[in-house]
């Protein structure tokens, strides 16, 4: 039997025509009748490119030359765009990025979920740089390097990218990474310290160090000056999230983020989720209520809640709210904020959103709206097994349009609702990654 065998890639230049752009921002050219995705390629573009694999199906190419100019084609503000895995549209202006993501939107509603949104709503946008609180940083020694590497993966590699900076990342994280290596070089453990997670909040910035061995007292010492130089909290990770603890123990102040439009603040923990862009996550959660319209006569459901990011606001405008979260952590950390907020119309429960037990509370209750925001799997199951009949209006948030539109098909195809409203979200400037919004009325 003969060994499978790799084709073998070209070597040198290619001319290509763009003729589109894919879900993942790459140029798409067709050579010889194959199809071959193509980096830092934008449509209506000749580029010369280099290829980087060459599969069955389709190939990949990086475009090293533009011939033929895009207009909507800028130069990246980043050094290390095309090096850093972290960004894949700095090549493109804002307005094209979010016009890309409405048009993979729209275009999974129909193929995925046989739909169309009525209205299309305008994209909702933020700050396209300095936008991102929160981060998990990869650690690695390099030994043919001699030195640490803080930072992304290189695209299209495991790699750790040697860089210096990240401008997407709020300065206390992105202008610390030289600072981190030093640090992590100056440790006894310095090759056993695999990642780095960073949350940023109203009082300070958290940095969560994963360690693989114990410190010794001398580390402790360095780290104890590092976050006092840099005004950073530092926390250690030894296992699972369980385990996180503050490095100052006499530091007792949680982390928080304020939401002053409702009067509330959300603390948190270092590892918590919580949105990664601060400025577009209050106007996601305005847009949000506004679109679902509650009011003091309703019971309205919120599956996928989180810490409350969206229950504990809405809670102030309708007469109660349900949270529905599978993370006991998170939910915990829910009603702690709910008894902070001085909110008592509202209720959180534990449960396993992908796996329904039909004697749950919340399954058997009446609800008139509901709001999901569910993480990149969709919320399929939840969907298919509640009984909706009573409920006027859903808004879906959404990290994942492929699964949205699968479940927006349920919903309209099965469920007896109409898609009467969406739109995308720019949670994540210079990215392929589409946050989006939807509205479901009853028919």
């Amino acid at each position: 039997m003969t060994k499978h065998r790799r084709n073998k890639i070209p070597e040198g230049l290619f001319k290509a025509n763009i003729e589109s752009l894919s879900h993942e921002g790459r140029g798409i050219a067709h050579i010889e009748g194959k199809t071959v995705f193509i980096e830092n390629a934008l449509p209506d573009e000749q580029v010369e490119f280099k290829y980087v694999s060459k599969r069955a199906k389709f190939d990949q190419g990086v475009a090293e030359n533009i011939i033929t100019v895009n207009k909507e084609r800028i130069i990246p503000e980043c050094q290390y765009f095309g090096y850093c895995g972290g960004c894949s549209l700095q090549h493109m202006k804002s307005g094209a990025q979010l016009a890309h993501k409405q048009s993979v939107l729209l275009e999974q509603f129909i193929h995925l979920g046989n739909v169309k949104p009525e209205t299309v709503l305008p994209p909702l946008e933020g700050p396209s740089f300095a936008y991102r609180h929160k981060a998990r940083l990869a650690v690695k020694h390099v030994i043919k390097k001699e030195k640490v590497l803080v930072g992304f993966r290189e695209k299209r590699s495991s790699y750790v990218a040697d860089i210096r900076e990240c401008k997407v990342l709020h300065p206390d994280v992105g202008l610390k990474f030289i600072a981190l290596q030093l640090l992590i070089e100056s440790l006894s453990i310095y090759n056993q310290i695999p990642q780095i997670e960073a949350a940023v909040s109203d009082n300070g910035t958290a940095l969560v160090l994963r360690h693989l061995a114990d410190f010794t007292d001398e580390d402790i010492v360095k780290l104890n000056i590092f976050e006092d130089e840099h005004q950073l909290k530092l926390y250690l990770q030894p296992g699972g999230y369980e385990t996180v603890e503050r490095l100052n123990k006499s530091d007792i102040d949680e982390l928080f983020y304020k939401l002053d439009d409702y009067d509330i603040t959300i603390y948190f923990k270092p590892v918590d989720f919580t949105q990664v862009n601060v400025e577009v996550n209050k106007k996601m959660l305005s847009l949000a209520i506004e679109l679902l319209e509650p009011n003091k006569d309703e019971i309205i459901l919120d599956l996928f809640c989180g810490v409350g990011n969206f229950t504990l606001p809405l809670a102030r405008m309708a007469k109660s709210v349900i949270g529905i979260e599978g993370n006991k952590g998170l939910v915990k950390q829910a009603k702690k904020n709910a008894i902070k907020n001085g909110i008592d119309n509202v209720e959180f429960f534990v449960a396993d959103l992908a796996v329904l037990d039909k004697s749950n509370k919340f399954i058997k209750g009446r609800f008139d709206k509901i709001l999901l925001d569910p993480a990149r799997a969709g919320a399929k199951e939840v969907i298919e097994s509640f009984n909706t009949k009573n409920v006027k209006r859903i808004v879906y948030v959404s990290c994942n349009p492929a699964t949205l539109a699968r479940d927006a098909g349920i919903l309209v195809n099965e469920k007896g609702f109409k898609l009467t409203k969406a739109g995308v979200i720019d949670m994540f400037p210079h990215t392929t990654h589409v946050e989006s919004i939807a509205v479901f009325d009853r028919e």
